[in-house]
């Protein structure tokens, strides 16, 4: 097949896709998104317009590496710095010591989303391409249940992280505030909690999500590691020890900390793929701000719906860095 029949071959693929998307469109349930255009309810969770198909294309096309590492987060849980994290340790020894990527480039365009990036304006994307070095390394917010059959019936590997979800929801409301249309009114707290509340919000629900990559983990842990936002912030080094030489795991967890990302000059300009303002992406990263922003009452009510989603699962979270309070559902 000559590069003519290629790519009229490619036009009708991309055509009949187009055509089959629209159709599954107005089969779904929908609801508006925090920042103004609308959410999808397909397979089970809420999907922002502007990813669904992006995230159908991911899920069809993707053909995984046995080598792929694939870092899957819920949205808000630190997703930014496991990216920055991962990308340093996996590939410290591809680079001098005096030129750091992320001098230089964002986490986000160090390690591409599949849904949000490669996928989102093609659903057929230049993999080979997409990473400077190998094993190849993504990032997904898409769960464990609608992953391509490629990566979960591969050897590839999967590091999955979650937060606390009073803090993730102040979060995921305060970045939604940022980027919400101009020509609506603020989104108020008490609209946003009760959105969240209910699992309606992109990727949600969250506990669905949370415990999905959780069973798998404990069904497969030599395939995905599961890390908690809290865990990894109390103690960043541990969970590095065995991925680098004596002395440069401290390296690394100052080259990537939180703090140190956000002050970096391609941090505070430039926009992801998606439209999002690279400085978006940053804002405290501390474990128990949610005690500065929820209500008793709003309190009350996540506790009891967290004790109710995680009963009998063996998940805790931890609620303050000040504290040693933390949710212990029954074993």
């Amino acid at each position: 097949m000559n590069t003519a029949e290629m790519f009229s071959l490619t036009q009708k693929m991309e055509k009949s896709w187009e055509n089959e998307f629209q159709e599954l469109v107005k089969t779904l349930p929908k609801e508006d998104v925090w920042i103004g255009s609308h959410l999808y309810f397909y397979k089970g969770f809420w999907c922002p317009a502007l990813v669904l198909k992006s995230f159908i294309s991911f899920q069809k096309n993707f053909q995984a590496f046995a080598s792929d590492v694939i870092l899957a987060t819920f949205p808000k849980c630190g997703t930014t710095w496991l990216k920055a994290l991962a990308y340093i340790t996996l590939y410290r020894s591809q680079f001098a010591r005096d030129e750091n990527p992320l001098l230089s480039s964002s986490p986000h365009q160090l390690v591409r989303f599949l849904e949000y990036d490669l996928y989102l304006n093609n659903p057929f994307p230049d993999l080979q391409n997409a990473c400077a070095y190998e094993p190849r390394l993504f990032a997904t917010h898409v769960p464990s249940a609608s992953l391509p059959t490629s990566i979960t019936d591969s050897n590839s590997k999967i590091v999955y992280i979650c937060r606390n979800p009073l803090d993730m929801f102040i979060s995921l409301w305060l970045f939604s505030t940022k980027l919400r249309d101009n020509n609506l009114r603020p989104l108020s707290p008490d609209e946003a909690f009760d959105k969240f509340y209910h699992g309606i919000y992109g990727f949600g629900p969250f506990f669905e999500h949370v415990l999905g990559y959780w069973k798998a983990s404990r069904e497969n842990p030599n395939k995905i590691l599961f890390l908690k936002y809290e865990d990894l912030m109390e103690d960043t080094n541990s969970h590095l020890k065995n991925e680098g030489k004596q002395g440069v795991v401290p390296e690394i967890v100052k080259m990537c900390s939180f703090e140190n990302l956000k002050e970096l000059e391609v941090n505070k300009k430039g926009l992801h793929a998606s439209g999002i303002p690279n400085t978006d992406f940053f804002r405290k990263g501390e474990v128990g701000d949610w005690s500065n922003h929820l209500t008793t009452s709003m309190v009350e009510r996540l506790e009891k719906l967290i004790q109710e989603k995680l009963n009998n699962s063996g998940l805790t979270f931890k609620l303050s860095s000040k504290t040693s309070s933390i949710l212990h559902p029954s074993e």
